[in-house]
């Protein structure tokens, strides 16, 4: 199975394009006011019309309420609603229900028994993505750039298809990748010169070093 690759955090036309002439599998865009990569509806909107179905939409949001996933479903049409907050498994499976959209649920990690809840969620989810738990005193959830010990996942037996993300980069994707055997990987603040500033050479990097891995597995 080919590995995907989602660009996270893309907030302007020529990221975005420098993320889709690359080829990355999936593009991420973030609907959370704390984080500096937050869109705008109407953004967002020229964004989801730009990528014109040569990759998978993910709208990123974190405790959203119904009234917000609306908007931002009626403003991107995304392919995939990517939650990374606290939702319950009750919550997620009413999102499913509501919006008819399939779920990727972010769990913080840190160590082995942050996986606790990955059987409840599995039983909803179609896709999860490990995310290093932040600081506590930090102020949103994803994109700080720290990685978690990938060795937790080593051994994981899990069908759903699962990512991971938190501080990869061009030169760690591969060491990742081989020790968690992911589907899937997910960078934002890796290819970025800035806070919410993507850097197209940084994105295009990690995608031939991601795509590199696959390459060397296949041999």
């Amino acid at each position: 199975m080919s590995l995907l690759v989602k660009i996270c955090g893309l907030s302007t036309r020529d990221t975005l394009e420098a993320a889709l002439a690359a080829g990355a599998d999936m593009v991420g865009f973030v609907f959370f006011p704390r984080s500096p990569r937050h869109l705008s509806l109407e953004t967002a909107r020229a964004l989801g019309v730009q990528t014109k179905g040569r990759a998978a939409k993910v709208a990123l949001t974190v405790d959203a309420d119904d009234e917000t996933l609306s908007r931002i479903v009626e403003a991107l049409k995304p392919d995939i609603l990517q939650l990374h907050g606290r939702e319950s498994v009750a919550r997620l499976r009413g999102i499913k229900q509501k919006f008819g959209l399939p779920v990727m649920k972010a769990i913080a990690v840190e160590s082995a028994a942050d996986l606790a809840s990955l059987p409840f969620y599995a039983t909803v989810c179609d896709r999860i993505l490990f995310d290093a738990r932040p600081p506590r005193e930090a102020t949103r959830p994803g994109g700080l750039g720290a990685a978690f010990d990938w060795h937790v996942l080593e051994n994981l037996e899990l069908k759903l298809p699962f990512m991971v993300s938190g501080g990869l980069n061009a030169g760690n994707v591969a060491e990742a990748v081989r020790v968690t055997r992911a589907g899937g990987v997910d960078v934002s603040s890796g290819v970025e010169h800035a806070p919410g500033v993507k850097d197209p050479q940084m994105i295009d990097s990690f995608i031939r070093a991601a795509r590199a891995t696959q390459e060397l597995a296949i041999r």
